[in-house]
């Protein structure tokens, strides 16, 4: 053959490849999914992916596997741009064993993830597998571990991301719980370790997949599942927005950008949103919205452990991590799940060089026999040592309420916040003043003649004595008393102040945080 019929050969191959066999096409589209190569253009920017591997074939024998030897192998691997950025990307062709991994199919994914470390760009997996290749064996299953090995070795190096477009279970749903953030699609993805029927032959309990693993349950119940999402075009852009609020590794710091809204711009909106009455809720996803460029944020476990807020936004055109409490649900309270969601998230930011902005209002930690017994100390240190490990520049801003062991966790001056603000309405102190003045006074009110006049009037006492807003600030607990409206304004300066900031921590193998 001459190297033109050669060539002719070549492109005709991979024309094949790429077309894929119209009637599995035809199937994926049926059951409302796209196919992988389809997500990835959706993903990547147009034209720019480079394809790996595309025409590896396993080797495996026995089963009839020797007779079909598809390119591929059933998952696509390779590299792009996200708004000119490099991104590195995986995806299972569920129209090849239905996407199942086995040797070749696992020894793509492990070059390809070894490649994005060694760039230092990140890693999006576009899931849509049915698990191990069972005709291949244990093969199969140490392919998983070489992805979870990889896994571990990119978490804080590198931004992994999971898309989940289809089916995830048994030990698959390892690697997704292993990487930064979670995306799932309504209807069609679903993870779990033990399906419907093992579920009900164990414990006589009958599920949906959607019940058991869907979308809505790991994204509200499980907290499994970052973003959920109705369908996979909305999905993908979404992740192509979450990219563009990141960087690139963790020796980099996220993209910033030149906003149109003004640094010095007041909100005057912020002084009649929040009320002076402590026990009075209101929707902290108003006071981000009014604080950040362009009132535009990307919140992070929007539907898991409400009580608390996490996102990624902009303020001056540097990208921040805000952790907010929430009074709206649960009056602000630290819980269990809200401790864990705080947690990883002020890690995260910590591992990409993104600042951390607190904005507290929080009565203290959730009372409860459930609460106690489900190890609410154990989970309340996981923030706590997050917080403490942090070196990133840390801004605190105490809204109202900052009570007890909740204010010192929610990034307080003693932990090492670098600078924490305050506003006029704010009450910092061991606990609410009713309860102080039942605990510190209540020999006085029991004795008195009037026992409810002595209580507010103690109660009185001790707000006027311990509570006053400029308490904190007397004692260089709280850096500047400000008025709302400038919080904007006094945020961004802080954090410019502050970008050059370097802060060591002291040379170990690593911590042991609480588990």
């Amino acid at each position: 053959m001459t190297m033109t019929e050669r060539v002719a050969e070549l492109t005709r191959i991979r024309r094949d490849v790429l077309d894929g066999v119209p009637a599995a096409t035809e199937a994926q589209h049926a059951k409302g999914k796209l196919t992988a190569r389809e997500r990835i253009e959706l993903l990547l920017d147009p034209g720019s992916f480079n394809e790996v591997e595309q025409l590896r074939r396993h080797r495996a024998t026995g089963f009839g596997l020797e007779a079909k030897r598809p390119h591929t192998d059933g998952v696509i691997t390779g590299w792009g741009t996200v708004e000119g950025r490099t991104v590195f990307v995986y995806a299972h062709d569920f129209r090849i064993f239905g996407g199942a991994l086995g040797e070749a199919h696992a020894t793509k994914i492990h070059k390809i993830m070894d490649m994005a470390i060694a760039a230092g760009a990140p890693l999006v997996s576009l899931n849509d597998g049915a698990g191990a290749r069972i005709q291949e064996g244990v093969s199969a299953l140490a392919g998983y571990g070489g992805i979870f090995q990889r896994n571990t070795k990119a978490s804080g190096v590198i931004p992994q991301i999971s898309v989940m477009l289809g089916p995830c279970a048994g030990g698959a749903a390892y690697s997704p719980a292993l990487t930064d953030f979670v995306f799932m699609v309504r209807e069609t993805s679903q993870m779990f370790i033990t399906g419907p029927d093992v579920v009900k032959a164990v414990t006589g309990e009958e599920i949906t997949q959607n019940g058991l693993g869907g979308a809505d349950v790991h994204a509200g119940v499980s907290g499994v599942a970052h973003f959920a999402y109705d369908d996979e075009e909305t999905c993908l852009a979404e992740v192509r927005y979450l990219l563009s609020l990141l960087p690139a590794n963790n020796r980099d710091t996220p993209p910033g950008s030149t906003p149109e809204d003004p640094a010095d711009r007041r909100c005057e909106r912020l002084l009649d949103l929040v009320p002076l009455d402590g026990s009075r809720p209101y929707d902290m996803r108003e006071v981000i919205s009014e604080l950040v460029d362009d009132h535009e944020y990307m919140e992070v476990h929007e539907r898991w452990a409400t009580s608390v807020i996490t996102a990624l936004a902009r303020l001056g055109g540097q990208v921040v991590g805000i952790v907010a409490s929430q009074p709206q649900a649960l009056a602000g309270v630290l819980d269990i799940h809200a401790s864990e969601k705080a947690a990883r998230f002020v890690q995260l930011c910590d591992a990409f060089n993104i600042p951390l902005v607190t904005l507290v209002d929080v009565p203290g930690f959730l009372p409860g026999v459930d609460q106690e017994h489900g190890g609410i100390i154990r989970h309340g240190a996981k923030l706590l040592y997050a917080y403490c490990n942090a070196t990133v520049p840390r801004v605190q801003v105490i809204l109202r309420k900052a009570y007890g062991g909740a204010y010192i966790v929610m990034d307080s001056r003693s932990i090492g916040t670098d600078v924490s603000l305050a506003w006029p309405a704010n009450e910092i102190a061991v606990m609410g003043a009713e309860g102080a003045a039942n605990v510190v006074f209540r020999r006085r009110i029991a004795a008195a003649d009037d026992p409810e006049a002595m209580r507010a009037r103690m109660v009185k006492e001790y707000k006027t004595e311990l509570m006053h807003p400029y308490y904190a600030a007397e004692r260089g607990l709280v850096d500047d008393v400000i008025d709302p409206a400038d919080t904007r304004s006094a945020l961004i300066a802080t954090l410019t102040m502050l970008r050059p900031k370097h802060a060591a921590l002291p040379t170990r193998k690593h911590g042991n945080p609480p588990m």
